[in-house]
Order: C-alpha cells, then sequence, then structure tokens
C-alpha cells in the first residue's frame, strides 16, 4: 500500500507556523509548495535560524520552495471567438500528461493523462471529473476519457480507494462515488460491455472503502465511518478518517473551531466530511441553517450518496453477472432491492412531498431542502408519483432566471442561494428527462446555457460556480474567490448544447 506522507508530518514545526500565521492568503499555497533541495536540510535551517531577531519566515520559505501556478485561472479569449472552440483550446490549458516521480511532496503521481478543473485546483478532483469527462465524451477524446479512468483504478489499487484528489493531504478521505459512472460513460462510448469486467475488481475494492464495518453492525442505528445499520440493509454517510484540522484549509479551521464551543474532534471531522461530500459548505450540513459553527455533517445520511451507491451496488451486480459470478450478483442485487426500497419510503418526506436527507440519531427528516434531492429521479429510483411531485417543487422553487439555484437558503456559502453549480444542473436535468418531464428539463437547462453563454461573451472565460437569480452577477461565497477554467462546466455546458441542439 502507498506510504502517505503528508505536509505536516514533513514539516512540522514549519508547517504549523506558516499555516498557522496565514503566511499565503490561500492555505493551499504552501501545502502544494514545491521544495527546492531535501526537506531535512530545509527543516534544519529553519530550526537553526527561526530563533534570530532577523527571522523572516515570509522571506525564508520564498527561498527555500517553489509555487505552481494556478494553471487556466487568467485563460481567456475574445468572446467572439465560438464557445465550443474556447473550451476545446482550454482542454488542452488544462491536460497534464503522465506525472514523473519529482520533489513535489503532496502530489500523488499518476500513470496516465488528466484533466484538471483548473485555478487553484490543479490536481485531479474525484467527483469534478465525471462532469469533465462528460465533456471529453462530447469532444470525442475517448483516450483521455479512458486515461481517467485508468488514473482512478490505479489510485482505487494503490490506496484501497478514491481521495477527494490526488494529494497525500487529501488521504482520509474520498468525494462522491461517481467511478461506476464513469465507467458506464466509458463502456458506452466505446460500445464495449467488457468495460464492466475489466474494471471490477477496482470497483469491487471501492464499495468495501464505503461499506467498511458494515459487518460489525448488528441493530438499527449502529454506524462505524461511513455506514449505517437500518433493517436488513445499510445506509451510508459522508465521514474523514481524521479529525484534525485541513492541511490545505489550516488557518480557516483553526479559526473557526477557536469561536466556537463546540468540541473540536467533532467539528473538524464535521468540516472534514462535508468536504468528502463535495459541497464545502451549505446549509444542508448545518443544525442552525445560518451558522457553520453548527456544522453536522457526520449525523447527516445524504440521499444523494446513498442514491449513488445504490447505482454502484446495482452496477456491480451487473457486473457480477456478465462475469458469471452469480452468488456474488445476487448479493449485490439485494443489497441494491433493499437500499432502493429504503430511499423511496425513508427519504421522501411526503407531508413536503420531496427528497430529504435524514437526521441522526432519530432518522427525521432534513429540513434543508436542495438539488440533492433529484439525485433519486437521475438514478431512476424515485416513483412516478414521487417524481412528478418533485418536478413540481423545482418548478416552483428552485428554478431561476439563469438555472436550478442550490438550496433555497441565503448564507454566504457557496453551495447555497443564489448560486448553480454544473454537475446539480446535470444531475436536474436529467433527472427530468427520465421521468418524461422534457420541457422543464429542456427550459432549465437553455436557461443555465444562456448564463454562461452571458459571462462568457462579457469576459471570454468560463466560471467554476454562478449566481442563477441575477445573471452577470457573479457567484460568491467559499473561502476562495470564484476560479476559472474550468472543468465541469466546460464538460456539461457541451452536453447540455449538444442535447439542446444549440451550435
Amino acid at each position: 500500500m502507498y506510504k502517505i506522507e503528508t505536509p505536516d508530518k514533513i514539516y512540522g514545526r514549519l508547517f504549523e507556523e506558516v499555516q498557522g500565521k496565514r503566511l499565503f492568503k490561500d492555505s493551499k499555497q504552501f501545502v502544494d509548495a514545491i521544495p527546492k533541495s531535501e526537506p531535512a536540510t530545509i527543516l534544519a535551517s529553519y530550526e537553526a535560524s527561526c530563533q534570530r531577531d532577523d527571522f523572516d519566515l515570509k522571506n525564508f520559505v520564498v527561498t527555500h520552495f517553489d509555487f505552481p501556478e494556478q494553471e487556466g485561472s487568467s485563460y481567456s479569449e475574445d468572446a467572439k471567438k465560438p464557445v465550443r472552440e474556447h473550451i476545446e483550446s482550454l482542454w488542452d490549458v488544462l491536460s497534464r500528461q503522465a506525472d514523473s516521480v519529482s520533489s513535489d511532496i503532496s502530489l500523488i503521481p499518476l500513470p496516465k493523462p488528466y484533466i484538471v478543473p483548473g485555478g487553484r485546483f490543479r490536481e485531479i478532483y474525484y467527483w469534478d471529473s465525471y462532469f469533465t469527462m462528460l465533456g471529453q465524451a462530447a469532444s470525442g477524446r475517448i483516450d483521455m476519457l479512458e486515461s481517467m479512468v485508468e488514473n482512478f483504478a490505479y489510485l482505487i489499487d494503490k490506496l484501497g480507494f478514491i481521495p477527494n484528489g490526488n494529494r497525500s493531504y487529501f488521504c482520509s478521505r474520498s468525494q462522491p462515488p461517481f467511478f461506476a459512472l464513469m465507467i458506464k460513460l466509458l463502456a458506452d462510448k466505446k460500445d464495449d460491455p467488457s468495460v464492466y469486467i475489466k474494471y471490477l475488481t477496482q470497483l469491487e475494492k471501492e464499495y468495501a472503502f464505503w461499506m467498511d464495518g458494515c459487518d460489525s453492525l448488528e441493530k438499527d442505528g449502529d454506524s462505524c465511518r461511513r455506514v449505517i445499520k437500518v433493517g436488513e440493509g445499510f445506509l451510508n454517510r459522508y465521514w474523514d478518517d481524521s479529525d484534525k484540522p485541513r492541511q490545505e484549509s489550516y488557518f480557516e479551521d483553526l479559526e473557526l473551531v477557536n469561536i466556537s464551543a463546540r468540541n473540536p474532534d467533532k467539528m473538524y471531522r464535521d468540516i472534514r466530511a462535508a468536504c468528502e461530500s463535495g459541497w464545502d459548505f451549505t446549509s444542508r450540513w448545518f443544525s442552525n441553517y445560518k451558522n457553520i459553527e453548527s456544522i453536522r455533517t457526520s449525523d447527516i445520511v445524504p440521499v444523494d450518496l446513498n442514491s449513488l451507491l445504490y447505482f454502484v451496488e446495482d452496477t456491480l451486480a451487473q457486473a457480477y453477472k456478465m462475469s458469471g459470478d452469480l452468488i456474488l450478483s445476487q448479493k449485490l442485487s439485494k443489497r441494491a432491492t433493499i437500499r432502493r426500497k429504503n430511499i423511496q419510503e425513508l427519504f421522501f418526506d411526503s407531508s413536503i412531498n420531496f427528497f430529504c436527507d435524514i437526521v441522526l440519531p432519530d432518522f427525521k427528516h432534513s429540513s434543508a431542502l436542495s438539488l440533492a434531492s433529484i439525485f433519486p429521479l437521475f438514478f431512476r429510483i424515485a416513483s412516478s408519483e414521487q417524481a412528478a411531485l418533485c418536478s413540481e417543487k423545482l418548478e416552483k422553487f428552485f428554478l431561476k432566471s439563469g438555472g436550478w439555484v442550490t438550496t433555497l437558503n441565503y448564507t454566504g456559502q457557496q453551495w447555497d442561494a443564489p448560486n448553480g453549480w454544473a454537475p446539480l444542473q446535470w444531475i436536474v436535468y436529467r433527472g427530468l428527462c427520465n421521468y418524461g418531464f422534457d420541457k422543464q428539463a429542456q427550459e432549465g437547462a437553455k436557461r443555465w446555457v444562456d448564463n454562461n453563454l452571458y459571462v462568457y461573451n462579457k469576459t471570454g472565460q468560463l466560471a467554476e460556480k454562478y449566481n442563477v437569480e441575477e445573471i452577470g452577477v457573479s457567484a460568491e461565497g467559499g473561502e476562495y474567490v470564484v476560479q476559472h477554467g474550468f472543468g465541469w462546466t466546460n464538460g456539461v455546458l457541451l452536453q447540455m448544447m449538444n442535447e439542446l441542439g444549440l451550435d
């Protein structure tokens, strides 16, 4: 198994000084820095000089480290250039060749070419990549699509799971499990069902990661890491195996915990678990929707995660059947059937006619409504009646002038109103189409595309997220400024334009 050496362990007191004093506005700068000499040599120099009266920490760090550029963040073109051509050019800007062994301390090298999101996100990210891969498929770049699947299979073999991103400091958590969907996308584009067999072992390993500890659970409500016992089956939650400040957001986490009266270990874990969800941050995870100090991610059983794991179980069942292992096929098929029933019955709140997250320990419905509720439609889990009721709720409350809004809460967090995000636009669009609500799906998709194109025509750039309530007004919130590039925006935009028949 791969030996994980994280920046905090490598640099010790130097790491704490740099990050704790917020030497850089973005804490990610230092953990991505490349040492100019051996870390032990740098540390020895630091210990020998840090007590001197004239010691300058910033000058020391800049002298001993190189800092990577934010690729694609400033990449713009004359907006007269068609957006499709712009995206094709961006694929080259955001592409990385196979990594060689280097002095980049935190980067986990990948054996095949890949696409990064852009800006400060200069490594591969798990769930982002599925939506970027939609764009690779739309661009006919099947070789890159396959390379990215290969890289994720490699990470599973190397680490036992797919981390948040290919950085050592991300290796205590994953992200929403889209690997099965990546396999399906590749198999469909190659028209080759054997793809499922090729990656069956890796899909098994990823599923084992999410279900780790399930055999030790005896009664309803028992939990272990990411899995919870419910009746004859299991449900899952987001988690992180660390209860320390995030290394890439060290100062921010220290600051937040210091103003809170909560148990630091629980709070750090809940912050990290929200990062595993990909929704960092949102009122979905707060007990008091206005206040991030009330974050409780590990107490939430999310409807989107469980819909994804239903698809993993169903995909495994089909792959086992193709391989001739009928016993395992039946086992996973049964698990998928139980999970599907639980999603339909436990997550659907008939008092408001919408799928909701569940709050532990009482299994009550969360009052935070979000586009995560449409994942059961995307995976065809919802009944026809449930889907119809959800579509009504979407049209009445979520559909805005520039697309579908992520939640109905205005908190200043980036995964809340008034912001919209490309991956959720695709989930909602396809979910509505799955149940025949084509007109509503196309209207929302068209508004999103128009929003993207309006900003592109004004700036020559495509953004990480958009304000869907005031077109042309920049999206806000989060721990960093809006990034440009941007992998999943490019991928979803291409696919939606194809679906809508737009040039």
